[in-house]
């Protein structure tokens, strides 16, 4: 796992490789695979996202009943051209909520980084192999530039919602997305650098605070957030805009703030809005139902 992204632009330049391929390398070393090998698990793994979306249903309730059918509300509106969402971001936010709403209601999803955020890098790669008419190769090419991205996260600051609040989990869910999309979209390792850059400094101090302690509210809806932010931070980044503070500065300052965060908005859903009156409420009603 790489510490830094500037070691996997270093290691690229030095080898006169590309991004995706230095991460697949040290994967290898990493891991004891050949790249045959590790390639198919990383092909696998993009399946098994299209099939988490392809598993939705509108007739999903979670046990709680907190989570079911916003993705087939969105979907019907986006149809009926009731919102201003253009296509791409519509077709984005919907594959988002069917992924993490089928988490919820106990379908297999990837948990990419995490079960919580698992519809951002999701429905941002499905959505844009279908308009940019992408192989599954290519597909595969892209998730190892998320991995990259999200390994260096991991390093230098944390991948759960317990140790670092929401912006260790929707956070680097859509840093990674961003990173991935720019690659999908012809832009070079700074693009990508910046790209993940961005997405991360928008998400910077989001709380983890889950109503009654469930990955429903407000999880589900975030990871629409952290898509679409994902998807104008690559755009940025591929029109040339670059972020004033270097990628890895920012996974330390994401690191920083998740350990000055109060443990009430990590995880514990005793703060943000788990604290809220309606909040405490749904956390009653869930004591008569679990």
């Amino acid at each position: 796992m790489f510490e830094a992204v500037k070691d996997i632009l270093k290691e690229e330049k030095e080898k006169k490789s590309i991004f995706w391929k230095v991460v697949m390398e040290n994967d290898c070393r990493e891991n004891g695979y050949d790249q045959k090998e590790s390639w198919e698990k990383m092909h696998y793994i993009y399946g098994a996202m299209r099939e988490s979306e392809k598993s939705y249903s509108k007739d999903m309730k979670s046990r709680a009943g907190l989570s079911g059918s916003a993705a087939y509300k969105l979907e019907a509106a986006l149809e009926k051209e009731n919102l201003l969402l253009g296509d791409f971001i519509g077709s984005t936010a919907v594959k988002a909520l069917k992924i993490a709403e089928s988490n919820a209601c106990m379908r297999k999803i990837v948990a990419a980084p995490t079960a919580g955020s698992c519809g951002v890098v999701s429905a941002v790669f499905l959505a844009a192999q279908e308009r940019l008419e992408l192989s599954d190769e290519k597909m595969t090419e892209a998730m190892y530039v998320a991995a990259g991205i999200g390994g260096v996260i991991a390093a230098r600051a944390s991948l759960s919602g317990a140790a670092g609040g929401c912006q260790a989990e929707i956070g680097a869910a859509s840093s990674m997305a961003a990173a991935g999309l720019a690659y999908l979209m012809g832009g070079n390792s700074k693009m990508i650098a910046n790209a993940a850059a961005l997405a991360m400094k928008n998400m910077l101090g989001l709380a983890c605070d889950p109503v009654a302690g469930l990955v429903e509210v407000p999880c589900v809806k975030r990871n629409v957030s952290g898509a679409v932010n994902a998807v104008t931070s690559a755009q940025l980044a591929l029109a040339g805009i670059k972020s004033a503070i270097p990628a890895d500065e920012v996974f330390d300052a994401m690191n920083a703030i998740g350990r000055g965060m109060d443990s009430s908005i990590r995880e514990t859903g005793n703060g943000g809005l788990a604290a809220t009156l309606t909040g405490k409420k749904i956390k009653e009603k869930m004591k008569t139902l679990m």
